[in-house]
């Protein structure tokens, strides 16, 4: 049985900061509390991991990041979360990118394990196989998309779209139109293509959805399609979307208002009256740190945390 931080600090009837202060040779423990749990730790032969040791400073620690695309407005926030974190902790980053190729993610695990990495975030994506991250499954931690025993933190997409597509219908709009992504992106696509269906489905209005691949030039050549029927408003799945729609508008001379996924400085400035929401970049930037650190200090336990979200006025 492999036993973890957690199960010490059950048997020890402590807290698994205190077992975790005790294996970094903390010495704020209690004496006595401190030679209960490495009693225990020696009659258990528990060991802690590579990385855990890494932590406590035979070495320093590393840990890879890979993103899907170094250009992504989206990532980039939750980069900025990311990145400080690792610094205040004194880990050195390595960061690449998947370009949502499988394949990619592959040759960088490997990488990884050359470079004795302790630990990778991932931002995942829906090409990819929860095979691929197997060998990882304890020291990993994937962003926006969660896979089955890995710990993860993701985005409330379904909510997302409920939430913009509430605030145009409080102001009286019944003709929304959505520019979306296509149905093989299962988080930015998929879900949030049904969310957009379901809510049209429950207050009987016409559904009005384009499908795109991600991107603002793919937005721009899509968006006529969406006037094929009356358009009073229109939502938008990502802010790369938006800012194609936009251009589109412009060029057409057609003033509709509009509402986007996550925050984007150049749209806020572009458009005064934009209708945006706090995805919760940063937080799921800081909650990914959080997590992994457990695990790099040798807990196990898998544990998976949807990010809030708010609407921006």
């Amino acid at each position: 049985m492999k036993y973890t931080i957690k199960d010490i600090a059950q048997l020890c009837q402590v807290g698994k900061s205190t077992v975790s202060r005790v294996l970094n040779d903390d010495p704020n423990v209690n004496p006595a509390t401190r030679e209960r749990i490495q009693a225990v730790i020696k009659s258990l032969n528990f060991q802690p991991n590579r990385s855990a040791r890494a932590i406590r400073g035979s070495r320093e620690p590393v840990v890879g990041i890979i993103v899907t695309r170094l250009n992504s407005a989206a990532e980039s926030q939750t980069l900025s979360a990311i990145l400080p974190a690792l610094y205040h902790q004194q880990i050195t980053p390595i960061i690449v990118e998947s370009q949502f190729q499988p394949e990619l993610v592959s040759r960088h695990f490997k990488l990884f394990r050359e470079r004795q990495v302790n630990g990778v975030i991932l931002f995942g994506f829906s090409q990819l196989s929860h095979a691929v991250l197997n060998e990882w499954q304890y020291h990993l931690v994937t962003v926006a998309r969660p896979y089955p025993n890995i710990s993860a933190v993701f985005y409330d997409d379904a909510h997302a779209v409920k939430l913009l597509m509430q605030r145009f219908y409080q102001q009286g709009h019944r003709e929304i139109a959505y520019l979306g992504v296509n149905n093989d992106d299962e988080t930015t696509g998929k879900l949030r293509n049904q969310s957009y269906l379901q809510f049209c489905e429950q207050h009987h209005l016409s559904p009005n959805l384009v499908k795109t691949p991600l991107g603002a030039d793919n937005a721009y050549r899509n968006a006529p399609q969406l006037f094929r029927q009356p358009v009073s408003a229109i939502v938008c799945a990502s802010s790369s979307l938006t800012i194609g729609c936009l251009k589109y508008l412009q060029e057409t001379q057609q003033n509709r208002p509009l509402a986007t996924i996550g925050r984007n400085e150049l749209l806020d400035y572009l458009i005064p009256d934009l209708i945006s929401l706090d995805f919760g970049y940063q937080q799921a930037g800081k909650w990914a740190v959080e997590l992994l650190l457990k695990q790099l200090q040798g807990d196990a336990e898998i544990e998976q945390r949807k990010v809030s979200l708010a609407l921006l006025d």
